[in-house]
C-alpha cells in the first residue's frame, strides 16, 4: 500500500501568515505504528513558527520558534487541537 493523502488543507491568511494540514494514511510499522503521517505548519514572514510532524524518522515532534521537542501523539483530533491551541498563543 502506498500512502494515501487524507486531508490537505493549506490557508493563507490576509497579512501573508500560512496554516497548512496534511495527513496521510500509510502501512502500519514500527516507524508509524499508527499507520499515519502528517505535517502541520504555522509560517509567518516566509519562517515556520510551530510546525508538528512525524517525519524524518524522528518520530513525532514539535517545532516552536527555533526549537525542537518530542510530541506525544495520542490521536488526530487531539493533533490539530493542540496545532490550534498553539497557533492561538503565538497570536497573543
Amino acid at each position: 500500500m502506498r500512502a494515501a493523502l487524507l486531508f490537505h488543507e493549506k490557508v493563507v491568511k490576509e497579512n501573508g501568515a500560512i496554516i497548512e494540514v496534511k495527513i496521510w494514511k500509510v502501512p502500519l510499522s514500527k516507524k508509524n505504528p499508527e499507520g499515519l503521517e502528517y505535517s502541520l505548519v504555522y509560517i509567518v514572514g516566509g519562517k515556520r513558527i510551530v510546525g508538528y510532524d512525524n517525519s524524518e524518522g524522528k518520530g513525532h515532534h514539535r517545532h516552536y520558534r527555533d526549537k525542537e521537542t518530542a510530541y506525544r501523539f495520542t490521536s488526530v483530533d487531539r493533533l490539530l487541537s493542540d496545532f490550534a491551541r498553539v497557533i492561538k498563543e503565538v497570536k497573543g
